[in-house]
C-alpha cells in the first residue's frame, strides 16, 4: 500500500480503538453536561429584579412592578448611582432610563411608554462574559490538546515497549504511522468540541441566549482553524516525546517541554486578557495564538487582516515542527535500549519507511 493508505489504514485503526475506551466517551458525556449547565444555569440563576435609582415622583410604577427602587434626590444623583454600581439602572426626566452597558429589560418594560434609552458605555462587553470567553477558549485548547496529546505519546511508548512497533513499522511507513495517530487524534477532538459547542448552543437557545451568540460566533469560527493548527503543532511534539522512551512511567519527564508548551498559552490568556500589548504579542505566537487570536476577535480589538497573518504563521510554525517531530520520532522508534535523547534521534535516524 501506498503511504496514504496507510496513513488511512492506521487512523481508522486509532479511532476504532478509541470509540470504545469508555474513558473517553464518559468524559465526552460530562462535557456535554457540562456545557449545558453552563448555559443554563447562569439564565436560571440570573432573575432577579434589577436595583433601580429613581426619584419619588417616578418610584411608584417601578415599585409596582417588583423591581427594587432605591429614591435618590434628583436626576444627577440617580446617573451617579449607576456609575457608582448602586443601581443596576436609573430612570430620569424623559422618562429615560440610563443603563452602564444594556438597559434592563424589566426597567423598560415597568414604564407605561416606551422610554428613550441611553447606554453609558454602549460597546462594552459584559464583564462576566469577558472573562468567561477568554477562559473558555483557553481552557478548550489546553484540555484537548493535554489529553489527546498525552494519548498520542502513550500510544507511541506502548508500541515501543511492547515491541509491536517492528511489526508495523515493518508493514507501513514510520511516517505514516506517526501521521495516521496524528489525524486520529485531532478528529476526535475536533469532534468533541463540535459536539461540546452543540450543546452549549442548544442551552443559549432555550436560554434566550441569542444575543451572547451573536457575539461569540466569529471568534468560535476563526478558533476551527486555530485549534486546528495549533494541535498538529503539539501533536507532532507530544509524538517525539512517546518516541524518545521505552516505558509509559517516562513519559512526564521527556514530556515536560510540551506540557510546559500547552501550559503557558493557557495561563498567559487567562490572566493577560485585558492587556491589549501582550495579547497583540500573544496572538502571533504560534504557541499562544489559537486561543489569543480569537480572544482578541471576541473583544473587537483584532483588524479584519491580522487572523490571516496569524494563522498563516502558524501554519509555517506547524509545519515545521511536524518535519522536526517527525524527524525524531523515526531516529527513536526503534531503539529500545533506554530513553533516546534529542540529539541522538535528531542526528542518527533510522532509514525506516
Amino acid at each position: 500500500m501506498n503511504t496514504f493508505q496507510a496513513t488511512r489504514l492506521v487512523a481508522a485503526r486509532e479511532i476504532k480503538v478509541k470509540v470504545r475506551d469508555k474513558t473517553f466517551l464518559y468524559s465526552t458525556l460530562i462535557f456535554l453536561l457540562l456545557a449545558v449547565v453552563a448555559t443554563v444555569v447562569p439564565a436560571m440563576l440570573s432573575s432577579g429584579p434589577s436595583t433601580v435609582a429613581v426619584t419619588a415622583a417616578g418610584a411608584e410604577p417601578l415599585r409596582a412592578a417588583g423591581l427594587d427602587v432605591v429614591l435618590v434626590a434628583d436626576d444627577g444623583a440617580a446617573e451617579q448611582a449607576v456609575r457608582d454600581g448602586d443601581a443596576d439602572a436609573a430612570v430620569v426626566s424623559g422618562p429615560v432610563v440610563v443603563a452602564d452597558e444594556r438597559a434592563p429589560d424589566d426597567v423598560v418594560s415597568a414604564l407605561s411608554a416606551a422610554p428613550q434609552v441611553r447606554l453609558l458605555d454602549p460597546d462594552a462587553v459584559d464583564p462576566l462574559t469577558a472573562y468567561l470567553v477568554p477562559f473558555a477558549f483557553a481552557f478548550v485548547f489546553f484540555f484537548m490538546s493535554q489529553t489527546f496529546g498525552l494519548q498520542i505519546a502513550q500510544s507511541v511508548t506502548e508500541e515501543k515497549q511492547t515491541r509491536i512497533v517492528e511489526i508495523l513499522v515493518a508493514a507501513v511507513p514510520a511516517r505514516a504511522l506517526l501521521a495516521g495517530k496524528i489525524l486520529a487524534a485531532g478528529a476526535l477532538a475536533l469532534g468533541q468540541i463540535t459536539l461540546i459547542a452543540a450543546a452549549a448552543l442548544i442551552g443559549m437557545r432555550l436560554t434566550g441566549g441569542g444575543d451572547l451568540l451573536s457575539l461569540i460566533a466569529p471568534a468560535v469560527g476563526w478558533f476551527v482553524p486555530f485549534f486546528l493548527c495549533g494541535f498538529l503543532l503539539l501533536a507532532a511534539m507530544w509524538a517525539a516525546a512517546g518516541a524518545l522512551v521505552n516505558r509509559q512511567e517516562d513519559i512526564a519527564g521527556a514530556s515536560t517541554p510540551v506540557q510546559l508548551a500547552v501550559m503557558a498559552p493557557f495561563f498567559a490568556v487567562v490572566f493577560l486578557n485585558d492587556n491589549a500589548a501582550a495579547m497583540r504579542v500573544l496572538s502571533y505566537l504560534p504557541i499562544s495564538s489559537p486561543t489569543a487570536m480569537p480572544v482578541r476577535l471576541f473583544t473587537g480589538d483584532a483588524a479584519p487582516w491580522e487572523p490571516f497573518v496569524s494563522l498563516a504563521l502558524l501554519l509555517l510554525a506547524a509545519a515545521g515542527f511536524l518535519l522536526a517531530g517527525a524527524r525524531i520520532y523515526e531516529g527513536s522508534l526503534l531503539r529500545t535500549n533506554g530513553r533516546t535523547s534529542v540529539r541522538t534521534a535528531w542526528r542518527q535516524r533510522e532509514p525506516i519507511g
